[in-house]
């Protein structure tokens, strides 16, 4: 009997980010594959689990298992953390399952954890990167990230490739009322 591919999907603890990631989890177990939603253990302990889904959930720490980003003094301090004990115990979890019946093959995670890479690399298993944002978010994110957008926006009109001309406030919040979210810019 062959068995199904496991992987991991792992989302950024927020509503926004964990949605679309199940319901690409959900298409995933939909063509044969074994799909796993890593949640943070606050997220889990907030949430109903659906006893009709097919997907597994399994747990991370963020270092706020109580209460989660909230009870973070800011979200520096929080995605920090979520750094470093999530790596920690994401990594934990991979080699828990490796000595299962149900050894993890990759990691699908949130665009907002490029962190995650890295712990996939040193667990030996496949990563790749979901972007839960449009592609003309993603756009915005790239051009910033590269230079080639700056900030503080100069204009009151942007211009990217492929994309219509933009208002300001058509972009990200961290970038047409900038430094609004501090943290988020330096996300990489």
């Amino acid at each position: 009997m062959v068995k199904k591919p496991h992987v991991l999907i792992l989302p950024y603890p927020s509503q926004g980010h964990i949605n679309p990631m199940l319901q690409f989890a959900k298409r995933l177990v939909y063509k044969g594959v074994d799909a796993t939603l890593v949640n943070t253990i606050s997220i889990s302990n907030s949430t109903k689990a659906d006893p009709t889904s097919h997907i597994a959930v399994e747990t991370i720490s963020d270092g706020f298992d109580e209460g989660g980003w909230m009870a973070a003094e800011s979200t520096e301090a929080y995605l920090k953390s979520l750094q470093k004990v999530g790596s920690q115990t994401l990594a934990d979890l991979i080699k828990r399952l490796a000595d299962s019946s149900r050894p993890v093959r990759a990691v699908i995670y949130d665009g907002f954890l490029p962190w995650v890479l890295d712990v996939a690399k040193l667990c030996g298993v496949l990563a790749v990167v979901f972007f839960t944002q449009s592609c003309a978010v993603n756009s915005v994110y790239y051009h910033v990230n590269r230079g080639l957008l700056q900030v503080p926006l100069a204009k009151p009109r942007v211009s990217l490739p492929g994309l219509p001309e933009l208002e300001a406030t058509d972009t990200p919040s961290f970038v047409h009322v900038y430094g609004s979210y501090p943290a988020w810019a330096r996300v990489r």
